[in-house]
């Protein structure tokens, strides 16, 4: 039954993944945190960041691990061919019949008008990590600090994403309130 349901949940992000990695984000957590449960917000961020700091595209990277996570091998497997299939079949049956109707203004209007609905499920998405960010321990100034300094060096000096999320990480293992420097000490007094 769970293989089924990892299979049914990943093949829906990948039907309806239209845009590509980033698009498919807010899909995959309507489904594995709020319809199925399997990770909470908290751990979907963490998978999040983590996906976007590694190479190759995000959705697949996230279905991969949340199919080990959540039905083991079996379930990685199941859930990486439930994201990739559909994109491959809709890709070879689109790009013949629409390749046809390419110059047409219905099938430009339909391309174009995917843009906003996946900039407003991208903003629902990013909202709801803000919120937590702020309720959090972080609190709302270092939260909007955060999103300010990070806007600041991803738009001035064009950095890369992962290099952001690197340091971002680094940072919080460093600070990690102690508990990297408490695990240093019991490690040297074995």
């Amino acid at each position: 039954m769970r293989q089924r349901e990892i299979f049914i949940a990943f093949f829906r992000v990948g039907l309806l993944g239209y845009g590509g990695g980033p698009s498919s984000i807010p899909l995959v957590y309507k489904e594995v945190v709020e319809k199925y449960k399997w990770i909470d917000a908290e751990e979907f961020s963490d998978i999040l960041a983590l996906g976007n700091a590694l190479p190759g595209p995000v959705a697949t990277k996230m279905a991969g691990y949340i199919g080990l996570r959540v039905g083991g091998y079996t379930g990685m497997v199941n859930a990486l061919v439930a994201t990739v299939a559909p994109t491959i079949f809709l890709m070879i049956i689109l790009l013949t019949s629409l390749n046809a109707y390419k110059d047409e203004p219905w099938v430009r209007g339909m391309t174009e008008a995917v843009i906003p609905v996946v900039a407003v499920m991208l903003t629902v998405l990013t909202w709801g990590f803000i919120k937590r960010a702020g309720q959090s321990k972080l609190g709302w100034y270092w939260t909007f600090t955060f999103i300010i300094v990070s806007f600041f060096l991803l738009e001035s000096f064009q950095l890369h994403p992962a290099i952001l999320i690197l340091f971002l990480l680094v940072g919080a293992l460093l600070k990690g309130d102690g508990k990297v420097k408490h695990m240093k000490k019991e490690r040297w007094n074995r």
